[in-house]
């Protein structure tokens, strides 16, 4: 499965908001590219939960998983760390469950 499937198996629309927040930031293809990745790898891990029941635990579990099963670098990292954070206020319209412990 292309991990961008991942966005519209679990909510129908939900790569085109990806999308379309990232466009309305008028954030660069190399930035968007990276932000679908890592939000699409996000609700992959997740599944079947959907993006709207996400909290911070599953968060944080997730950014573990990367850092020590996956092992990957510090700034691959915050590099999801960072699509995170604008999924779950530029997308999801909610508060990012992890900006107090950033």
């Amino acid at each position: 499965m292309h991990l961008t499937e991942a966005l519209e198996q679990s909510e129908p629309g939900l790569f085109k908001r990806v999308r379309n927040a990232i466009r309305n930031r008028q954030l660069n293809q190399r930035t968007e590219q990276t932000y679908l990745h890592w939000i699409s790898r996000f609700v992959l891990y997740h599944q079947p939960k959907t993006p709207e029941t996400l909290e911070s635990a599953d968060q944080q579990l997730f950014l573990l998983y990367l850092q020590d099963r996956i092992q990957v670098s510090r700034a691959r990292l915050n590099q999801a760390r960072q699509a995170l954070a604008f999924f779950y206020t530029d997308v999801l319209q909610k508060h990012d469950p992890l900006a107090e412990s950033a």
